[in-house]
């Protein structure tokens, strides 16, 4: 897909979110004066919106320090929103890269049933192998037969190979022989999907813990990135289940999913403003190459609705 392409459907994907805004921003339309009763409306306005009240007072304290008094119309205030944004997200910006030594990179990728994690964990693949980069995939996520036969589906669509166990198997153990695999193939990243069970939150962390041990044993550098993925429909909820995995498994990264099917994408800046966690990449669809590197400025803009 062209760049042109991605950003089209980044635009139609996120329109939801655009429109949620421009909604809530109807009571500033027109040339509106920004003084203190504005301001307060536009705050409103991107709390209503899922950016969050630390990201919502935070742009209006910037709106406020370089426009206060001044007349503002819509188009100018939506970019001026949109500049905000992006200095919100930018400094979390940063795409997933291959730098291990030695080979293998150990991705771990985590998330709740339902969010999109092991199609994400195809799609990694799918960009890895778009930079050239060998790649394996572990079938972690031993808890579910169902996620062992959709991640193997996933591997024989991309091209990549699998390591995967039984059902019910220690994910450890299949996660030591998935390293062991990868060292001995010379591959650059191995991506490892792992239960996404939150009910028990003790036997979900003594299972990483478990994983990290053994990982240890062969690299002590290993895992490099654990990576959460999160559907962008729990909007709030979202920051919750952030919350939960930094403490069970040290969230290193962020992917976002789902944002084209929600008005609930603001909470992308959310999530930058309160946990500065590295955002990887997102997601605005089912096909493999609809998950691309998280462009700050254009999602700000594409939030903002300013085409």
């Amino acid at each position: 897909m062209s760049e042109q392409g991605w950003s089209q459907r980044l635009f139609g994907g996120f329109r939801k979110t655009s429109e949620r805004l421009a909604e809530n921003l109807t009571g500033v339309v027109g040339t509106a004066r920004l003084d203190d009763a504005t301001l307060d409306e536009v705050e409103d306005a991107l709390i209503l919106s899922d950016l969050g009240p630390a990201a919502a007072a935070r742009i209006r304290a910037k709106l406020a320090e370089k426009r206060f008094g001044l007349s503002i119309g819509e188009r100018e205030l939506k970019e001026a929103v949109a500049e905000e944004i992006a200095a919100i997200l930018r400094p979390v910006a940063k795409p997933l890269e291959i730098t291990a030594f030695p080979r293998p990179q150990v991705i771990l990728v985590i998330g709740v049933n339902g969010s999109g994690k092991t199609t994400t964990i195809a799609k990694l693949a799918h960009l890895f192998q778009e930079d050239d980069y060998g790649v394996m995939l572990a079938a972690g996520d031993t808890f579910r037969a169902a996620a062992i036969g959709q991640l193997a589906t996933w591997a024989e669509r991309v091209g990549v190979p699998i390591v995967r166990g039984p059902e019910g198997g220690d994910p450890a153990s299949i996660v030591f022989d998935a390293v062991k695999a990868a060292t001995d193939a010379g591959t650059d990243a191995l991506v490892v999907d792992t239960a996404g069970r939150l009910q028990n939150k003790r036997e979900l962390m003594e299972e990483l813990a478990k994983i990290r041990r053994v990982l240890g044993r062969l690299n002590p550098e290993a895992p490099h990135d654990v990576v959460l993925v999160l559907d962008a429909t729990n909007g709030q909820n979202a920051l919750a289940q952030i919350d939960v995995f930094k403490e069970v498994a040290g969230v290193t990264g962020l992917v976002m999913t789902k944002l084209d099917g929600t008005a609930r994408g603001g909470v992308l800046v959310a999530a930058a403003e309160q946990y500065g966690l590295p955002i990887h990449a997102i997601g605005v669809g089912e096909k493999i190459d609809d998950l691309r590197p998280f462009d700050p400025d254009l999602v700000a803009r594409v939030i903002a609705g300013v085409a």
